[in-house]
């Protein structure tokens, strides 16, 4: 598998074991295999900082691949021992990592429920954009997120996409009030009933 660095997601999109081409590969550990007869329907898009506001280092792949330096932080204490993963990271520049393949499972929903079924990490993929939940994400992260969702609804059966908020209502609240639902619809074209409810405007106010 290719290790190396790069902005753009190549198209037409090539994938390999669930690896997608083009974008940056460092494996995690914690993952598992999807439950059998998995539809991997669903695209859970979160954010994440580490520390908290902090952006550009090392820290959120250290954490997915088991490497983190707990003590190099306070904040680190509070997440010390944590072991997750999420499929793919979005960094603020737009460049892209990849931690699981997208056939397996990876740890990034936890306790959930969407679309009538628990248990969201066994037919979801999950997306993680830097950031924090109040503050605007960067034009280069949406480009980035359009590329890679359209290259997956490519190659899985996607009709659904919510943020980690809306699969965890009252316990996560990411990827929060910053980011622009109605801009990722507008620049996919993927139909509102693929959205949660209310993040789009109704259809008469868009005329």
């Amino acid at each position: 598998m290719s290790r190396r660095h790069a902005h753009p997601i190549d198209a037409p999109a090539h994938w390999q074991d669930g690896w997608l081409s083009g974008v940056r590969h460092l494996p995690s550990p914690n993952f598992g295999p999807r439950p059998a007869g998995a539809s991997i329907d669903l695209l859970v898009v979160h954010s994440i900082s580490l520390p908290p506001g902090v952006y550009g280092g090392p820290e959120i792949a250290q954490l997915f691949t088991n490497t983190l330096d707990w003590d190099a932080h306070p904040y680190f204490q509070q997440i010390r021992g944590l072991e997750v993963s999420s499929h793919f990271v979005i960094r603020r520049d737009g460049s892209v990592c990849q931690f699981v393949s997208a056939d397996d499972r990876a740890w990034h929903a936890g306790r959930s429920h969407w679309r009538g079924r628990d248990n969201c990490n066994d037919d979801s993929i999950g997306i993680e954009l830097e950031g924090l939940e109040d503050t605007p994400f960067e034009p280069a992260q949406y480009a980035a997120l359009v590329r890679l969702g359209q290259a997956l609804v490519q190659h899985y059966p996607i009709r659904w996409v919510a943020g980690h908020q809306h699969i965890a209502p009252g316990r996560k609240a990411d990827p929060g009030s910053a980011f622009d639902w109605p801009q990722l619809a507008r620049l996919t074209g993927w139909p509102d009933a693929w959205f949660p409810p209310g993040v789009l405007p109704a259809p008469e106010a868009r005329r």
